[in-house]
């Protein structure tokens, strides 16, 4: 995992099933590092939707690893992360696409400031509108206003993130998105590499917790943009998924917020997923989902 001085970024993709929009985000890579010396992981979770040969046809000086096996996000980021040298890794989303100059910009902030561990950009959705800026970390303030959908409707769509107002600045972050987070070779080595417990879901909360244990900053970037499609692998397997998520925020809650507040959560959690299956079934309209359990979400292993 030492990095290469004659290497500025090693860019990790991690792709599920997204052929078509894993081409288009590896197209848009030359125009967003401008004059970086910088080289591209793919990470292949054993698509069957020919990925890796389209990749391989299409892009023959990515090093493409294909897996057997699904790995899960964190794990599949890891494999990319120690075989690669760039002094910055940027890990990018198979469903989105740089603009010109972003990657660029994020590495010219990052260089700039040397207490800088992690650093994301501000993401766009398709139609060019705001999607998520600087996030801060999971409490049970802000799971309950997300899982009840009161912060989408009192805040913005993207709620938890910061909104667009409050994102139009350079600025300290708790988090950024893991569709594309920059991060410093010098503080991955430092702090270990994303949790590979999480199968899904809150690998960037932690890993950015973490980071600032050892005093290692996070910054949101606006000046580097990206157009995030969003849910191209997950929609496939949208319950499995579902439960996914819910577990690992509960999994960050027990590491990082104590074992009360994740068991608040948990109760938080099921009461939710119980009564939307009641209001669905006294509105005559057909369960729809997973109705989550306390075994889906408490797992033994921490």
């Amino acid at each position: 995992m030492t990095a290469s001085p004659d290497l500025d970024v090693s860019v990790v993709i991690v792709s599920w099933n997204t052929r078509r929009l894993t081409t288009a985000c590896l197209a848009s890579l030359a125009a967003a590092a401008g004059s970086l010396a910088w080289d591209a992981w793919v990470v292949d979770n054993a698509s069957t939707d020919g990925s890796p040969e389209a990749i391989r046809a299409g892009f023959p000086d990515v090093h493409l690893i294909a897996n057997a096996v699904n790995l899960g996000f964190a794990a599949a980021n890891n494999l990319a992360i120690r075989a690669s040298t760039g002094r910055y890794v940027l890990l990018l989303n198979s469903d989105t696409v740089m603009a010109p100059g972003s990657l660029a910009a994020l590495v010219r902030f990052v260089d700039a400031r040397p207490a800088l561990g992690v650093a994301g950009p501000k993401l766009l959705n398709p139609d060019g509108s705001f999607q998520s800026g600087p996030i801060p970390f999971p409490s049970l303030w802000t799971e309950g206003l997300s899982t009840t959908g009161l912060g989408r409707r009192l805040r913005f769509a993207g709620y938890p993130s910061r909104g667009p107002a409050e994102s139009g600045h350079a600025q300290r972050a708790d988090y950024v998105s893991g569709a594309c987070m920059l991060a410093r070779r010098r503080a991955v080595e430092e702090v270990g590499l994303l949790d590979e417990g999480y199968f899904m879901y809150s690998e960037e909360p932690d890993w950015c917790w973490r980071m600032r244990q050892r005093g290692w900053e996070t910054w949101y970037v606006p000046d580097a943009r990206v157009t995030h499609f969003g849910g191209e692998s997950t929609h496939q397997v949208r319950d499995a998924m579902y439960v996914a998520l819910h577990r690992s925020k509960v999994r960050f809650f027990r590491r990082h917020r104590g074992t009360w507040r994740a068991r608040c959560l948990v109760a938080m959690f099921i009461a939710a997923s119980g009564a939307r299956t009641l209001l669905r079934r006294l509105l005559g309209r057909h369960p729809r989902g997973v109705r989550l359990t306390r075994s889906d979400l408490w797992s033994r292993q921490v």
